[in-house]
C-alpha cells in the first residue's frame, strides 16, 4: 500500500512542478485575485495529497485541482464574507463553481495556455512600473520565490516583496483587465512583455552589477517565457526574433567566460572566444528563427539584433565575419531605434571592416554626448580602437575611464588586465 501512496505522491509532485503555474493562472482568472489564487492553489494540492491516495488519481488531474482550488476559495470567501470591491468577482466565481469543468485533454491544454498568456499580459501591463512588471512576471508567471528574485537583482527581499504587493494592489484598484489584448493593441502591449523578457535574460546573461557574471536560471526563465509566447502567438515576428537573439547569446555562454576559480570568472571578448565551444544546436535554432523573423517583413528591433548575432554565429573566425552585412543591419536597426548605443555598436563593426582609425573617429564623436560619457562600454570601445592603433597611453586612459564606470566584477577584472597590458606596452615603446 505504501508503494502506491509513494507513487501518488510522486505524481502530485510532478504535476506541481509541471503544471502548477498553469493551474494558478486559471485560478487567477476565475477568482480575480492573485492572493486568493495562490491560497487556492496550495489548498488544491493539499486536498490532492489527502484524497488521491484513497480515491485514486482523477481522470483529469488539472481540472480536478482547478475545481478543488476554486471550491476552497469560494468556501473561504463565504466564510469570511470578504466581499468588498470584489462582490461581483466572487459572485461570478460562485456561478462558475456550480459548473464543474468537464475538460477534454485538448480543450484543457488550450484553457490553461490561454490563461498563462492572460497572466503574462496582466503582469506586464503598461500602467505598472517597469520594475514592478519584471518582479510580478518572475513571481506569478514563473513561480520564483520573492527571495530568489531579490537575490537575482541584488535587492533586499522586503523591498522586492513591497514592490510585488504594490503591483497587485494597483491591478486590483485600477481593475486592470485580466485578458489578452485585442489585435489592434497587441503590438504595443507585446513590446512591454518582450522588454521584460529581455531584461530578465540579460540580468542572467551579463548581470548589471555584482560579482557573479551570469545567473543561468534567469536566462533559462526568459527563454522559457519566449517559447511559451511563441507557442501561443506563433505569427509574431518579434517573438521569433527575441527567442532567436536569446538562443544565439546563450550559445556563447561557456565561451565568453574563463573560470579563474569557483567564484571568479573572467570575460573573454567575442573576437577572442574559442568558437568550438559555441553550442551548435542553439546556433542552428537561433539562426533559422532569425531568418524566419526577417522573412515575415514584420520584424523589429529584436529580429534585427538576432540577425546581427546570426552573422557572428555563422562566421568560422572573427576575421571571416561578414562585416558589411552587420553594418547594413545596424543601419536598419538605427532607423527603427536611433540611439547612441546602436551607433556605438555600428562603429565597432566599422572599425572591423574599415580599420580602427575610422571607428575611432565615430566613437570620439559619440563621446561628445553627455549620456555616452557615462556609459562604460563607449570608453572601452574607444580604448580598444586606440589599442589596435598602438596608441597605448591613450588606450590606458580610456580603459581607466571605463573601469571607473563599470559595476560588474568580471568586467572590472577584464579592464584591469587590459590596463596592465597597456602599461607594459607603453613602457616598451617609450
Amino acid at each position: 500500500m505504501h508503494a502506491h501512496h509513494d507513487h501518488i505522491r510522486d505524481t502530485i509532485d510532478q504535476i506541481y512542478r509541471g503544471s502548477s503555474r498553469h493551474i494558478f493562472a486559471t485560478l487567477v482568472r476565475l477568482l480575480g485575485d492573485f492572493d486568493w489564487a495562490e491560497e487556492a492553489l496550495h489548498e488544491a494540492f493539499r486536498a490532492a495529497i489527502e484524497k488521491w491516495p484513497t480515491q485514486g488519481l482523477p481522470a483529469n488531474p488539472n481540472a480536478w485541482l482547478v475545481s478543488a482550488g476554486r471550491f476552497k476559495a469560494i468556501d473561504g470567501i463565504r466564510r469570511n464574507q470578504r466581499l468588498t470591491a470584489w462582490d461581483d468577482a466572487a459572485e461570478q466565481a460562485e456561478n462558475i463553481a456550480d459548473e464543474t469543468p468537464t475538460w477534454d485533454e485538448i480543450q484543457e491544454h488550450q484553457i490553461l495556455e490561454d490563461d498563462r498568456l492572460r497572466l503574462v499580459f496582466t503582469c506586464c501591463h503598461p500602467s505598472l512600473s517597469f520594475d514592478a512588471q519584471v518582479a510580478l512576471t518572475l513571481r506569478e508567471v514563473c513561480g520564483l520565490t520573492t527571495e530568489e528574485i531579490a537575490n537575482a537583482f541584488l535587492l533586499p527581499a522586503p523591498t522586492l516583496a513591497q514592490r510585488i504587493v504594490r503591483a497587485k494592489t494597483k491591478i486590483r484598484d485600477a481593475r486592470i483587465p485580466y485578458q489578452v489584448p485585442e489585435a489592434a493593441q497587441l503590438p504595443e502591449r507585446l513590446a512591454s512583455v518582450l522588454r521584460v523578457i529581455y531584461l530578465v535574460f540579460n540580468e542572467g546573461y551579463s548581470a548589471s552589477s555584482g560579482d557573479s557574471l551570469t545567473r543561468s536560471e534567469l536566462s533559462n526563465e526568459a527563454i522559457r517565457l519566449a517559447r511559451l509566447l511563441r507557442d501561443l502567438l506563433p505569427e509574431q515576428a518579434e517573438i521569433m526574433g527575441i527567442l532567436a537573439l536569446m538562443l544565439l547569446h546563450e550559445s556563447r555562454r561557456t565561451a565568453r567566460l574563463r573560470t579563474q576559480d569557483s567564484t571568479q570568472h573572467d570575460l573573454i571578448p567575442l573576437d577572442e572566444q574559442d568558437r568550438s565551444l559555441w553550442h551548435a544546436a542553439l546556433i542552428d535554432e537561433g539562426c533559422s528563427l532569425a531568418e524566419q523573423a526577417l522573412r515575415t517583413g514584420q520584424f523589429g528591433i529584436y529580429s534585427l539584433q538576432a540577425a546581427i548575432s546570426a552573422v557572428h554565429a555563422e562566421a568560422k573566425t572573427s576575421k571571416d565575419t561578414d562585416w558589411i552585412q552587420i553594418i547594413g543591419l545596424y543601419d536598419a536597426l538605427f532607423r527603427l531605434e536611433p540611439s547612441a548605443i546602436v551607433s556605438l555598436n555600428r562603429s565597432v563593426a566599422v572599425a572591423m571592416h574599415e580599420g580602427p582609425a575610422r571607428g575611432l573617429s565615430i566613437v570620439t564623436t559619440l563621446l561628445q554626448d553627455e549620456s555616452m560619457r557615462k556609459y562604460h562600454l563607449a570608453h572601452a570601445a574607444q580604448a580598444d580602437m586606440y589599442r589596435r592603433l598602438a596608441y597605448f597611453q591613450e588606450a590606458k586612459a580610456a580603459y581607466e575611464q571605463a573601469l571607473s564606470l563599470s559595476k560588474q566584477g568580471a568586467e572590472q577584472r577584464f579592464l584591469k588586465r587590459r590596463i596592465a597590458e597597456m602599461q607594459t606596452l607603453s613602457q616598451g615603446i617609450a
